[in-house]
């Protein structure tokens, strides 16, 4: 698989939006990838890695989130299960539940319902380690700021709106990955 040739695909032209999804990718497969290679005994898929952490946010183009450019119809929310279904039409369906699993720490559907999220009504949590690692890797870096790395505190901060849950797994992830 060629992660950067599916992007440039969907993001043909060289514009700001294309520089902010490369950028911030990059970054988020490098804490991914840096993560894992010191974790040899978890024997991690690197590859895999590498290639769905370039392409977890390949869906933002169909959102409307102007701040970053994208000029779609969708909430921003949604770009995870669009860029799954992005990824499934590629043939690239393992890649699709890390664009669909990334929101916050992952969604429950139980918080899905409970904040009436205008994306499907199902389970959308990592469940493989290299689904986790490239989740909790995201969480550092923003599309806005893309020149450094948030801390700690600010992700906690960052992800208030999910709820318990997701600080709760985001703190265990810190144990488990850092």
């Amino acid at each position: 698989m060629d992660a950067l040739a599916i992007i440039d695909n969907y993001y043909p032209e060289e514009n700001e939006l294309k520089h902010i999804l490369l950028t911030h990718s990059r970054s988020v497969a490098d804490k991914a990838l840096d993560i894992a290679r010191r974790h040899p005994e978890w024997e991690l898929d690197l590859a895999f890695i590498e290639e769905a952490a370039l392409l977890h946010d390949i869906g933002i183009f169909m959102t409307d989130a102007e701040g970053i450019g994208c000029k779609g119809t969708y909430p921003y929310i949604c770009h995870g299960y669009l860029g799954a279904g992005l990824m499934r039409r590629e043939g690239y369906p393992r890649h699709a539940l890390v664009c669909e699993r990334h929101t916050g720490t992952g969604l429950s559907l139980e918080t899905i319902r409970q904040q009436g999220l205008p994306i499907p009504q199902r389970d959308m949590q990592p469940v493989t380690l290299e689904e986790q690692i490239i989740c909790f890797a995201d969480k550092f870096y923003s599309k806005t700021k893309l020149d450094r790395e948030k801390s700690i505190e600010k992700v906690l901060k960052s992800l208030e709106r999910y709820g318990d849950e997701g600080i709760a797994r985001f703190n265990r992830w810190c144990e488990q990955f850092l």
